[in-house]
């Protein structure tokens, strides 16, 4: 959500944001409005100084017995309630219609985010890791499929396209990276773990800037609630419609949750596997800082999705995204990127955003120091750490041998006691 005091201050800025993001005169629209609201709003108000300055006067009239006047101020007031109530209709409608526009439109980039159309405008910030020589890679669904552990048949069966059934050490593979992922947010970097709802309300999903503008990528239950789609929605809704003291910022949460996904723009990408499900684990990183604190809290945090790469020895990239490829309540994102032999290329595996105030003003999320009495909007920000099954497809892919086997990434030998690798019999 923005602030309509800012725009007006400088529509420029707006504008190009906006622009970039395919939403070239919005700023102008949005004034328009605003300057609407205001005429209905300054209308409405002096009608009703009229009318309870009429009121006033009338009373005065028939203190003097003076009818005639009386009556013309009762016949004044009358007539000043249809136009009040067409004053209230109209500052209402006028209200309803910028809320909606600014609610549709997307955050501001930050002033370090690179100008771009799209992925090709990206920056590569670093990379870690050197990618194995690996001949003839099999992709993970071969790999998955030929240790009969992988079944995409059976899930389409039962529930279509997008799905996949693990069974055996395969799942307890997958388990056990996000065991593992978990463990290490709390324990080595400070997250408290949170068991949060799946099924939240509209509200929820507003709050984050997933309603109304993704509406199609989401499911949506026949009771009203929508399907989390990653929980950032739920632990960033902690905060909703909440003041929290300054000196219990940072707030950082974490959450190991299925997530769950139409791809409703997905058409046609990444139809073979696990890259793109309809339903998948994430652990996810929430931060509730305050202004001062979301930059370098930002950095921390891709830190700490880093950590999960380079403890499971799979090599990668970061990103910094540009303006036009950011989602649409970030200010600044930088996406990791893990290498995949099968592919010969990098592919995205979190993406870790700060949302400055944008999802705090769609939620009522304030701060407040002690002794002061003032209150300003808290910064959010959230990230993957990590895709369960794009870290599982990563290390099958990463960790496969000649035989078709697949080794186990030290880090995991104590969630997967006596297991070196899966297929050891071949």
């Amino acid at each position: 959500m923005h602030d309509i005091r800012a725009l007006r201050e400088n529509p420029e800025l707006y504008e190009k944001a906006w622009a970039a993001k395919g939403r070239s005169g919005a700023s102008s629209e949005a004034l328009k409005l605003d300057e609407a609201l205001r005429a209905a709003q300054t209308a409405l108000q002096t009608g009703q100084s009229r009318r309870n300055e009429a009121s006033k006067l009338i009373g005065q009239a028939k203190a003097k017995k003076d009818e005639a006047e009386a009556s013309r101020l009762m016949a004044e007031v009358e007539a000043l309630k249809g136009e009040l109530a067409a004053n209230t209709e109209a500052e209402k409608a006028a209200t309803e219609a910028l809320r909606d526009l600014l609610a549709s439109l997307p955050n501001l980039p930050a002033a370090d985010v690179p100008e771009g159309a799209d992925e090709e405008g990206n920056v590569e910030v670093r990379r870690w890791g050197e990618p194995n020589a690996i001949a003839n890679p099999k992709d993970h669904v071969d790999l998955g499929e030929a240790l009969k552990l992988m079944d995409i048949e059976a899930a389409g069966r039962m529930s279509g396209a997008r799905f996949t059934v693990l069974k055996g050490q395969l799942a307890r593979l997958e388990r056990a990276l996000g065991q593992f992922m978990i463990d290490m947010q709390t324990r080595e970097h400070g997250y408290v773990e949170v068991s949060p709802p799946l099924l939240v309300r509209d509200d929820a999903m507003f709050g984050t800037g997933q309603l109304p503008k993704f509406a199609e990528d989401l499911f949506h239950t026949t009771d009203g609630r929508w399907l989390i789609p990653t929980a950032e929605v739920s632990l960033t809704n902690l905060v909703r419609e909440q003041i929290t003291p300054e000196e219990e910022l940072p707030l950082r949460l974490t959450a190991l949750t299925p997530s769950f996904r139409s791809e409703a723009g997905a058409s046609g990408r990444d139809t073979r596997g696990m890259i793109r499900q309809h339903q998948f684990y994430k652990v996810e990183l929430v931060s509730i800082t305050t202004p001062d604190q979301s930059e370098a809290e930002h950095e921390r945090m891709v830190g700490c999705a880093e950590a999960v790469l380079k403890a499971l020895q799979l090599p990668f990239r970061t990103m910094l995204l540009c303006n036009g490829d950011m989602g649409f309540s970030a200010r600044k994102t930088y996406d990791l990127e893990v290498w995949l032999p099968s592919q010969g290329k990098y592919r995205e595996i979190s993406s870790c955003s700060n949302c400055g105030d944008f999802q705090a003003r769609r939620m009522d999320a304030r701060t407040k120091k002690a002794g002061e009495k003032g209150t300003q909007y808290v910064h959010t920000l959230n990230g993957s750490g990590l895709a369960v099954g794009r870290t599982l497809v990563a290390v099958m892919e990463n960790y496969q041998d000649e035989k078709g086997r697949i080794a186990i990434p030290q880090a995991l030998h104590p969630y997967l006691p006596g297991l070196t690798h899966i297929g050891g019999d071949l």
